[in-house]
């Protein structure tokens, strides 16, 4: 009844003070970021939403969740074993293998780090919202009733006529006045502890920046690695045109006749690639190549290739700059010039 008159504004309430409104909406602040914080925090370290549910089951359950195979992991092994049919000893399955065992690598580092975040900074802040938080609010609604008590005893005091019903009245007041000042002062106290679960939800945070620094460093040293097993593969120069000239992408030992690479890159960092070509362009002789990759030719205007082999190329005027005549005894035909190294 005092709550709906309250509402109706047919009757007074009485105010909390100003300190302990402060700490509730300070509380309520917390508990709405802590919730999204978290919420995004488990999307942005298990995307999928199917295993989160299902890791968020087993956890409940205490048991172990079904180890499945993640996202980097099984485009791993899909590359292994790619790499293993078309044959470990070509230069495109090689290179397979060794992209899937990063891309395993980074998978390994993946569950780390939701191993770790998940036991320093998703816990925590979710041992608040179901543990601390959810005694702050039982208190609170406690306060909020013995609140509704002393005002509904205030009005009843302001109606009593006679002295007998005004006594009453007025014990009834100091017993529900004396109620609600203990519960204000038991929820001041735990609200009081929103500042302590700030500090410590604060440390939380630095342990989750410091799991991320580490698989952001374990991820760029497994594809640094991986760049130089690689060497000198054109893909490198052919997915890199935009590269800006303080980062040239070159792995290259010898001077490589990269042409496409001369061309998109700034010329400063390719002088060494472009040297041997432009000699080879200017002069009418002939040198050897070693073939670094296996090439099938698209037509019959051009020559296919084998990995390591050596054949003989020259240029011939207005032929395109990206490919160079090639000859394998009475065989010859266009050969494109990032699967070649120049020979001196």
């Amino acid at each position: 009844l005092q709550f709906t008159e309250e509402k109706l504004g047919q009757a007074e309430k009485t105010e909390l003070d100003a300190h302990l409104e402060n700490l509730l909406s300070k509380a309520e602040c917390t508990k709405l970021w802590t919730e999204k914080i978290m919420k995004q925090t488990e999307v942005l370290l298990q995307p999928n939403p199917n295993a989160r549910i299902e890791e968020f089951v087993y956890e409940k359950l205490d048991r172990k969740a079904p180890s499945r195979m993640n996202n980097p992991e099984l485009l791993g092994q899909y590359m292994i074993d790619a790499g293993n049919e078309f044959g470990p000893g070509t230069a495109y399955g090689n290179a397979l293998i060794k992209c899937g065992e990063t891309q395993k690598r980074i998978g390994t580092a993946d569950r780390e780090l939701i191993q770790t975040s998940a036991i320093n900074f998703l816990t925590p802040l979710r041992n608040f919202i179901e543990g601390d938080y959810k005694t702050i609010t039982k208190e609170r609604k406690l306060l909020q009733n013995k609140r509704l008590d002393l005002d509904a005893a205030k009005t009843r005091l302001k109606k009593a006529k006679v002295a007998e019903a005004r006594a009453a009245s007025e014990q009834e007041v100091r017993i529900t006045q004396s109620e609600f000042d203990r519960q204000a002062e038991i929820t001041r106290l735990l609200l009081e502890g929103i500042s302590s679960t700030h500090a410590h939800h604060l440390r939380c945070l630095n342990d989750f920046v410091e799991a991320q620094m580490t698989y952001y460093a374990q991820c760029y040293q497994y594809m640094l690695d991986l760049q130089k097993q690689l060497g000198s593969f054109p893909s490198t120069f052919l997915s890199n045109n935009n590269q800006s000239s303080t980062t040239p992408v070159q792995s290259v030992s010898t001077p490589s006749v990269l042409a496409s690479a001369s061309a998109s890159l700034p010329s400063v960092s390719n002088s060494i690639i472009t040297s041997g070509l432009s000699e080879l362009k200017s002069s009418s002789g002939s040198r050897k190549a070693r073939v670094l990759y296996d090439y099938d030719a698209a037509n019959s205007s051009e020559l296919s290739l084998l990995a390591d082999e050596v054949i003989t190329v020259y240029s011939i005027p207005g032929m395109d700059s990206d490919w160079l005549m090639g000859e394998r005894g009475n065989q010859k035909g266009k050969v494109p010039i990032t699967y070649l190294e120049l020979l001196n």
